[in-house]
């Protein structure tokens, strides 16, 4: 399952699904306007020729769901946050150029000025901060705290209470030191990680950032193709060593992946994962030792709702890279090639079968050399052994070792939530796959676990050695934008659980239990749980609940959540001890419109020596957009 299907953007024509917009332009405002005046649309001028054209265009390939209430649509409001450079950039050489076929230059140039409701040139965002020369240098005394993505190696989201410099004694002392403006940007949901005296971060518009952790100043920044929502992977070197060339790794929502020198910025090696037109990368690679292992996703399910669309030829797939040269070393694809199935009811040709994709990062088995990752639903029919599976792989020779299915015969695409129906399978769902990474435990029976929760609110525990269910407890009541979403976290004998549950509009048999909830490894069973409270009043997007990643200490769970608040749980008894309000407007470093949104995803809390890392405006699957980077201290 791609990205697009974990939100269920259903069959939008044209320009529904703008979010996905690439690179924009930056510039320096004349006279920054408030995030929250933005969001209400204040517009500048443009003139009546733009607007009635760009209006129309909008209108004939937009408005059914930007106006229309379609609650997975993007808000028109948002939209009119991006530059029209970006959204242009978005249409001619992003992720919509197969979309934007059917437009003229000048039809994209209009279009793109009357969404933004300024013309080429009339920026209202500020680019970043740069640091002064001298003032920010790459300390070589700092290697990167954390593996990657998960933290560890095995993926467990955790750090020591003396790593983290948070705990519950001091956690009330947490106050904003810093916060940045992403520039073009309406979501931001790259995971942040650390080192040199660095922040690094990809952004919706495709820059990644090295930020002076101190003062949010940019050491330098670098322009991917397209936006980069991975987390960012710095690769490690012993303190002190000043002839190291550490290297930051990420992928791109077109697919590419990219090394770039950790110092300077500079880019090092790019490659296309796949050359599938609707490969995607939405895992963080994760690096271990001399290879980089990445996931490959895909959003062709958005793609079928169109019913002449030959649905569907994408594959998921792992690939393991040289890490300095990026060179291949293999790919290990989650399907056999798909072949013609015969043809729709307009006549275009099926195949399949399809899907599959990989959209989590993969836990590291150091001990039997493994790789460990879970999958999404076939795209189309035939349905395949491998897909909502758990599997893992021999991490030298990419070899399936063995695989545990959780739910045979889930084929969905985007045509099964659109009126014409064209394309979907005749399984059409329920669409469960997986979309929380791994986590490969350790309990103190001695036994290792490996953990993985699914779209159907079910969290596995299965044996590593032989690939058997040792227990599952349905956590959540599950849906297309619901059950486990993204997270997982786990430290001695317990997991935690965060639940989103949000409303993706299907009636179930079941109530919604979004909250975070807690279980004994070994078992399965709760050792407490942790419903959300609705605080939304009918705030739109707004849903309680938890659809990102988290993070734990012995002592303390951070956690953000779909209602734009980022909160910390007591380990022991499920309390909130701690409470922020990120939907608000931010006073950011770089003099840019700030504001937080819904907090969902990959991007989860980073914690090192008393500083809280997150940012907020998911902006996506129904969730409240934002543009803003929090950093946090208990100085």
């Amino acid at each position: 399952m791609s990205v697009i299907a974990a939100g269920r953007l259903m069959a939008m024509p044209l320009l529904c699904l703008m979010l996905l917009a690439g690179p924009g332009a930056q510039a320096a405002p004349e006279a920054p306007r408030a995030f929250s005046d933005a969001y209400q649309g204040v517009k500048y001028e443009l003139d009546a020729e733009t607007a009635k054209r760009g209006g129309d265009i909008y209108a004939a390939t937009c408005g059914a769901c930007h106006d229309k209430g379609l609650n997975r649509a993007p808000q028109k409001g948002m939209l009119s946050l991006m530059t029209p450079e970006s959204i242009h950039r978005a249409l001619t050489e992003g992720v919509m150029r197969a979309q934007a076929t059917g437009l003229t230059g000048p039809d994209k140039v209009a279009v793109a000025e009357f969404i933004a409701g300024r013309k080429f040139g009339d920026t209202d965002t500020a680019g970043p901060l740069m640091c002064a020369a001298g003032t920010s240098v790459f300390d070589f005394g700092e290697p990167p705290p954390y593996a990657g993505w998960g933290l560890t190696p095995a993926s467990s989201h955790a750090i020591s209470t003396e790593d983290a410099g948070i705990d519950r004694v001091n956690l009330g002392k947490l106050t904003l030191k810093w916060s940045l403006a992403f520039p073009n940007a309406i979501r931001a949901r790259s995971q942040p990680t650390l080192a040199g005296g660095a922040i690094f971060v990809g952004s919706h518009d495709g820059t990644v950032f090295a930020l002076d952790r101190e003062t949010g100043c940019t050491r330098w920044q670098f322009h991917a193709s397209a936006e980069v929502r991975t987390g960012i992977v710095v690769s490690p070197w012993e303190a002190g060593d000043t002839t190291a060339r550490p290297l930051v790794y990420f992928g791109d929502l077109i697919g590419n992946v990219y090394a770039v020198d950790a110092v300077t910025g500079m880019r090092i090696w790019k490659t296309r994962a796949d050359p599938h037109a609707s490969a995607t990368i939405t895992a963080a690679p994760v690096l271990h030792g001399e290879a980089l292992y990445v996931a490959v996703s895909s959003l062709e399910e958005g793609r079928s709702s169109n019913p002449t669309y030959e649905c569907c030829t994408f594959r998921g797939s792992l690939i393991a890279y040289d890490a300095r040269t990026g060179k291949r070393q293999w790919q290990t694809f989650m399907t056999e090639q798909p072949v013609q199935q015969g043809v729709n009811a307009v006549g275009a040709r099926r195949f399949g079968p399809s899907g599959v994709a990989l959209w989590n990062s993969p836990s590291v088995d150091e001990k039997r050399g493994r790789l460990y990752i879970a999958s999404g639903d076939n795209y189309s029919s035939p349905t395949t052994d491998l897909s909502d599976a758990i599997v893992a792989f021999d991490m030298k020779s990419g070899r399936i070792v063995w695989s545990f299915q959780a739910l045979e015969g889930d084929a969905w695409n985007g045509a099964c939530d659109n009126i014409d129906k064209t394309n979907c399978p005749e399984e059409n769902g329920p669409d469960y796959d997986f979309g929380a990474g791994t986590v490969l435990a350790t309990a103190s029976d001695g036994r290792d676990y490996v953990l993985a929760g699914q779209k159907s609110g079910i969290l596995y525990a299965i044996n590593p050695e032989t690939g058997k269910l040792v227990w599952e407890t349905k956590v959540g009541r599950g849906g297309v934008v619901a059950g486990i979403h993204f997270g997982l976290a786990a430290w001695g004998d317990t997991v935690f659980v965060p639940v989103s549950d949000a409303p993706d509009g299907r009636t179930y048999g079941e109530a919604a239990r979004p909250g975070v909830y807690a279980l004994d490894i070994k078992t399965g069973n709760y050792l407490w749980k942790a419903p959300a409270v609705d605080i939304c009043n009918g705030k739109p997007f707004c849903h309680p609940g938890y659809g990102g990643t988290i993070t734990a200490t012995p002592e303390l769970l951070f956690a953000g959540s779909n209602d734009g608040h980022l909160r910390a749980f007591d380990t022991k008894s499920g309390k909130i001890l701690w409470d922020y309000d990120t939907v608000r407007d931010f006073e950011s470093v770089n003099g840019a419109p700030a504001r937080g949104g819904s907090m969902g995803g990959g991007a989860g809390p980073i914690i090192w020596r008393g500083s809280l890392i997150m940012n907020s405006g998911y902006g996506f699957v129904g969730a409240m957009g934002g543009n803003v980077l929090m950093v946090f201290t208990v100085d």
